[in-house]
Protein backbone atom coordinates (compact mmCIF):
# COMPACT_ATOMS: atom_id res chain seq x y z
CA UNK A 1 0.00 0.00 0.00
CA UNK A 2 1.27 3.46 -0.92
CA UNK A 3 1.23 5.49 2.30
CA UNK A 4 1.69 8.76 0.39
CA UNK A 5 -1.06 8.49 -2.17
CA UNK A 6 -4.69 9.60 -2.41
CA UNK A 7 -7.12 8.04 -4.86
CA UNK A 8 -10.47 9.53 -5.82
CA UNK A 9 -12.99 6.86 -6.80
CA UNK A 10 -16.12 7.91 -8.69
CA UNK A 11 -18.95 5.86 -10.21
CA UNK A 12 -20.28 7.89 -13.12
CA UNK A 13 -22.99 7.89 -15.76
CA UNK A 14 -22.89 11.58 -16.71
CA UNK A 15 -19.85 13.08 -18.46
CA UNK A 16 -20.87 16.69 -17.73
CA UNK A 17 -21.09 16.10 -13.99
CA UNK A 18 -17.86 14.10 -14.03
CA UNK A 19 -15.95 16.77 -15.96
CA UNK A 20 -16.95 19.45 -13.45
CA UNK A 21 -16.17 17.17 -10.51
CA UNK A 22 -12.67 16.59 -11.89
CA UNK A 23 -12.04 20.32 -12.32
CA UNK A 24 -12.42 20.78 -8.57
CA UNK A 25 -10.30 17.72 -7.75
CA UNK A 26 -7.47 18.92 -9.97
CA UNK A 27 -7.54 22.30 -8.23
CA UNK A 28 -6.86 20.80 -4.79
CA UNK A 29 -3.64 21.38 -2.90
CA UNK A 30 -1.74 18.07 -2.71
CA UNK A 31 0.43 17.86 0.43
CA UNK A 32 4.17 17.77 -0.18
CA UNK A 33 5.43 14.24 -0.79
CA UNK A 34 1.98 12.96 -1.74
CA UNK A 35 0.32 12.19 -5.06
CA UNK A 36 -3.32 11.98 -6.10
CA UNK A 37 -4.89 9.55 -8.55
CA UNK A 38 -8.41 9.29 -9.98
CA UNK A 39 -10.36 6.15 -10.88
CA UNK A 40 -13.73 6.45 -12.62
CA UNK A 41 -16.11 3.53 -13.03
CA UNK A 42 -18.73 3.51 -15.76
CA UNK A 43 -21.59 1.03 -16.04
CA UNK A 44 -21.20 -0.31 -12.49
CA UNK A 45 -24.00 -2.72 -11.59
CA UNK A 46 -24.16 -1.18 -8.10
CA UNK A 47 -22.31 1.41 -6.07
CA UNK A 48 -20.77 -1.23 -3.81
CA UNK A 49 -19.55 -3.37 -6.69
CA UNK A 50 -18.06 -0.38 -8.49
CA UNK A 51 -16.27 0.76 -5.35
CA UNK A 52 -14.98 -2.75 -4.65
CA UNK A 53 -13.49 -3.07 -8.13
CA UNK A 54 -11.69 0.25 -7.81
CA UNK A 55 -10.54 -0.46 -4.25
CA UNK A 56 -8.83 -3.64 -5.44
CA UNK A 57 -7.13 -1.74 -8.27
CA UNK A 58 -5.67 1.11 -6.23
CA UNK A 59 -2.70 0.79 -3.88
CA UNK A 60 -3.39 4.22 -2.34
CA UNK A 61 -3.73 4.28 1.44
CA UNK A 62 -6.20 7.17 1.33
CA UNK A 63 -9.25 6.56 -0.86
CA UNK A 64 -12.01 9.11 -1.42
CA UNK A 65 -15.25 7.52 -2.64
CA UNK A 66 -17.53 10.23 -3.96
CA UNK A 67 -20.53 10.99 -6.13
CA UNK A 68 -20.01 12.49 -9.56
CA UNK A 69 -22.14 15.50 -8.55
CA UNK A 70 -19.96 16.44 -5.57
CA UNK A 71 -17.58 19.37 -6.02
CA UNK A 72 -14.83 19.83 -3.41
CA UNK A 73 -14.68 23.54 -2.68
CA UNK A 74 -11.99 23.53 0.02
CA UNK A 75 -8.57 23.56 -1.66
CA UNK A 76 -6.99 22.18 1.53
CA UNK A 77 -9.31 19.17 1.62
CA UNK A 78 -6.56 16.54 1.32
CA UNK A 79 -4.42 18.18 3.99
CA UNK A 80 -7.46 18.29 6.26
CA UNK A 81 -8.07 14.57 5.76
CA UNK A 82 -4.49 13.80 6.77
CA UNK A 83 -4.76 15.97 9.88
CA UNK A 84 -7.93 14.20 10.99
CA UNK A 85 -6.67 10.68 10.28
CA UNK A 86 -3.48 11.47 12.23
CA UNK A 87 -5.53 12.80 15.14
CA UNK A 88 -6.53 9.27 16.20
CA UNK A 89 -5.32 5.98 14.67
CA UNK A 90 -8.77 4.52 15.35
CA UNK A 91 -10.36 6.85 12.79
CA UNK A 92 -10.88 4.74 9.69
CA UNK A 93 -13.34 6.80 7.70
CA UNK A 94 -14.30 10.47 7.35
CA UNK A 95 -17.51 11.94 5.96
CA UNK A 96 -18.90 15.42 5.41
CA UNK A 97 -22.33 14.75 6.91
CA UNK A 98 -23.30 12.06 9.41
CA UNK A 99 -25.50 10.97 12.29
CA UNK A 100 -24.22 10.36 15.80
CA UNK A 101 -27.18 8.07 16.47
CA UNK A 102 -29.70 6.21 14.33
CA UNK A 103 -33.35 5.54 15.02
CA UNK A 104 -35.04 2.15 14.80
CA UNK A 105 -36.02 2.82 11.18
CA UNK A 106 -32.37 3.48 10.23
CA UNK A 107 -33.23 6.64 8.29
CA UNK A 108 -30.40 9.10 8.72
CA UNK A 109 -32.50 12.08 7.65
CA UNK A 110 -34.94 11.48 10.54
CA UNK A 111 -32.31 12.19 13.22
CA UNK A 112 -29.99 15.03 14.11
CA UNK A 113 -26.98 15.26 11.82
CA UNK A 114 -23.55 16.85 12.12
CA UNK A 115 -21.22 18.26 9.52
CA UNK A 116 -21.95 20.56 6.62
CA UNK A 117 -22.48 20.61 2.85
CA UNK A 118 -23.40 23.23 0.28
CA UNK A 119 -26.49 22.50 -1.76
CA UNK A 120 -28.29 24.44 -4.46
CA UNK A 121 -29.97 26.74 -1.92
CA UNK A 122 -26.74 28.27 -0.60
CA UNK A 123 -24.44 27.84 -3.60
CA UNK A 124 -24.06 31.59 -4.11
CA UNK A 125 -22.63 32.32 -0.66
CA UNK A 126 -19.06 33.65 -0.53
CA UNK A 127 -16.50 30.91 0.03
CA UNK A 128 -13.04 30.76 1.52
CA UNK A 129 -10.96 27.58 1.94
CA UNK A 130 -9.97 26.61 5.45
CA UNK A 131 -7.33 24.44 7.10
CA UNK A 132 -8.72 22.22 9.83
CA UNK A 133 -6.89 22.16 13.16
CA UNK A 134 -7.08 19.73 16.12
CA UNK A 135 -8.77 22.46 18.18
CA UNK A 136 -11.84 22.10 15.96
CA UNK A 137 -14.47 19.53 16.89
CA UNK A 138 -14.56 16.14 15.21
CA UNK A 139 -17.75 14.17 15.77
CA UNK A 140 -17.75 10.40 16.16
CA UNK A 141 -20.76 9.12 14.21
CA UNK A 142 -22.66 5.92 13.49
CA UNK A 143 -23.12 6.58 9.79
CA UNK A 144 -22.13 9.05 7.08
CA UNK A 145 -23.79 10.13 3.87
CA UNK A 146 -22.38 8.55 0.72
CA UNK A 147 -21.84 11.86 -1.06
CA UNK A 148 -18.20 11.54 0.06
CA UNK A 149 -16.54 8.82 2.14
CA UNK A 150 -12.78 9.02 2.73
CA UNK A 151 -10.94 6.00 4.14
CA UNK A 152 -7.44 5.11 5.32
CA UNK A 153 -8.01 1.35 5.41
CA UNK A 154 -9.57 -1.03 2.88
CA UNK A 155 -12.71 -2.83 4.04
CA UNK A 156 -14.81 -4.61 1.37
CA UNK A 157 -18.13 -3.05 0.44
CA UNK A 158 -21.10 -5.38 0.96
CA UNK A 159 -22.04 -5.87 -2.67
CA UNK A 160 -23.36 -9.30 -1.70
CA UNK A 161 -26.47 -7.77 -0.15
CA UNK A 162 -26.42 -4.13 -1.29
CA UNK A 163 -26.60 -4.66 -5.03
CA UNK A 164 -28.21 -1.33 -5.89
CA UNK A 165 -27.72 2.36 -5.17
CA UNK A 166 -29.14 2.78 -1.66
CA UNK A 167 -27.81 2.08 1.84
CA UNK A 168 -24.32 1.12 0.62
CA UNK A 169 -23.04 4.09 2.66
CA UNK A 170 -24.91 3.11 5.83
CA UNK A 171 -23.69 -0.47 5.40
CA UNK A 172 -20.07 0.58 4.94
CA UNK A 173 -20.31 2.72 8.05
CA UNK A 174 -21.42 -0.30 10.05
CA UNK A 175 -18.69 -2.47 8.51
CA UNK A 176 -16.04 0.00 9.71
CA UNK A 177 -17.54 -0.03 13.20
CA UNK A 178 -17.64 -3.85 13.13
CA UNK A 179 -13.92 -3.80 12.40
CA UNK A 180 -13.17 -1.58 15.37
CA UNK A 181 -12.77 1.76 13.61
CA UNK A 182 -14.24 5.16 14.37
CA UNK A 183 -16.06 7.26 11.78
CA UNK A 184 -15.45 11.00 11.93
CA UNK A 185 -17.28 14.06 10.66
CA UNK A 186 -15.40 17.34 11.12
CA UNK A 187 -16.98 20.64 12.00
CA UNK A 188 -16.60 22.91 8.98
CA UNK A 189 -16.67 26.69 9.29
CA UNK A 190 -17.93 26.58 5.75
CA UNK A 191 -18.93 23.43 3.87
CA UNK A 192 -15.96 21.75 2.25
CA UNK A 193 -18.10 20.29 -0.55
CA UNK A 194 -21.04 21.19 -2.75
CA UNK A 195 -23.51 18.43 -3.58
CA UNK A 196 -25.49 19.24 -6.71
CA UNK A 197 -27.95 16.39 -6.27
CA UNK A 198 -31.02 18.30 -7.46
CA UNK A 199 -34.40 16.64 -7.03
CA UNK A 200 -34.56 12.95 -6.11
CA UNK A 201 -36.58 11.38 -8.89
CA UNK A 202 -37.18 7.97 -7.36
CA UNK A 203 -36.92 6.22 -4.02
CA UNK A 204 -38.46 3.05 -5.42
CA UNK A 205 -35.79 0.74 -4.00
CA UNK A 206 -34.93 2.75 -0.89
CA UNK A 207 -37.22 0.88 1.47
CA UNK A 208 -36.13 -2.49 0.06
CA UNK A 209 -32.50 -1.82 0.99
CA UNK A 210 -33.47 -0.17 4.26
CA UNK A 211 -35.08 -3.44 5.35
CA UNK A 212 -31.95 -5.36 4.33
CA UNK A 213 -29.85 -2.96 6.39
CA UNK A 214 -32.07 -3.32 9.46
CA UNK A 215 -31.99 -7.11 9.25
CA UNK A 216 -28.21 -7.29 8.80
CA UNK A 217 -27.25 -4.75 11.47
CA UNK A 218 -30.23 -4.78 13.86
CA UNK A 219 -28.11 -5.87 16.82
CA UNK A 220 -25.53 -3.13 16.26
CA UNK A 221 -26.74 0.18 14.92
CA UNK A 222 -28.87 1.13 17.93
CA UNK A 223 -26.07 0.57 20.48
Amino acid sequence: MNENQFCFIICTNDDLFLDECLIYIKNLYVPEGFSADIITIKDAVSMASGYNSAMKTSAAKYKIYMHQDVFIMNRFFLLNLLNIFHLNPKIGMIGMVGAEKLDSEAIMWNVNRVGNCFNMTNIHEAYESEIWSPETTVHSVKAIDGLLMATCVDIPWREDIFDGWDFYDMSQSMEFIRNGYLIAVPDQKQPWCLHDDGVVLSLLNYNHYRKIFVEEYKDEYLK
